[in-house]
């Protein structure tokens, strides 16, 4: 007889533990700097050479690529190598779920990843520590090594498109899972919400792990508002018993 599958939609409330900020939470990144927004706005970056510096500078600063996993991260890889199995649907960029040990063919990134960078004229990847040691070295908006072009994160900005393939891997693990678990996230930003009501339509039980109410609550079969480094790795270990 063949486990039930359980998925795992993961939002930045996850990885605030690693000590990467939240953005739309109460004291989110969003709420204390409005004009950050603009920096990972794919209109202004791609139009406005000052706000690619200032981005670039941003990363430079910022600590995710230094971040290490947390309890929540290695909980959901015991379940995984527990026999359980599990895929994870990620909202984050910051590859943490593969870093505490997932395979990433169990994870899906549906924002990309902030470990990579991606030329958008040629479509060439590259190392994020590569082009932030350009930038530490003096190119303060370090072009495509390849054809010169504008470099950004392989991430997905506002105003870019979800890739569709993802998206569509994402809706049939929705579709195909036993238990959908919705852990960090506030399930406002579409389409990756609306994935929490896709498993509930096709039969799954929906666990929502969050801080703060989400729209899905009241579609929840269980909602959980302890912190989740503790309350995460709980209800793993119920689910792997």
């Amino acid at each position: 007889m063949s486990k039930p599958l359980v998925a795992l939609l993961t939002g930045a409330g996850v990885s605030t533990d690693s000590g990467i900020p939240d953005y739309r939470g109460p004291d989110g990144l969003w709420r204390r700097d409005p004009g950050a927004e603009k920096l990972v706005t794919y209109a202004y970056y791609m139009g406005d050479p000052e706000i690619r510096r200032r981005s670039w500078r941003m990363r430079r600063a910022n600590f995710a690529l230094a971040a290490e996993p947390n309890a929540a991260h290695r909980a959901v890889v015991e379940l995984e190598r527990s026999g359980v199995p599990v895929r994870v649907i990620t909202q984050n960029v910051d590859g943490l779920h593969q870093l505490a040990g997932m395979p990433d063919r169990k994870v899906l990134e549906l924002h990309g990843t902030a470990r990579s960078v991606l030329c958008v004229e040629c479509r060439a990847r590259g190392p994020m520590e590569d082009a932030l040691a350009r930038v530490e070295a003096g190119e303060d908006d370090p072009p495509c090594l390849e054809c010169g072009g504008v470099l950004k994160p392989a991430t997905v900005m506002f105003g870019e498109h979800l890739d569709p393939v993802v998206l569509g891997e994402a809706a049939a693990i929705s579709k195909a899972c036993t238990v959908f678990i919705a852990a960090g996230t506030s399930l406002q930003v579409h389409p990756a919400a609306g994935l929490a009501e896709v498993a509930a339509g096709h039969g799954a039980r929906l666990i929502v792990v969050n801080a703060e109410p989400t729209p899905y609550d009241g579609l929840a079969d269980e909602v959980i508002r302890e912190p989740i480094g503790t309350s995460l790795p709980a209800l793993l270990r119920r689910i792997a018993a």
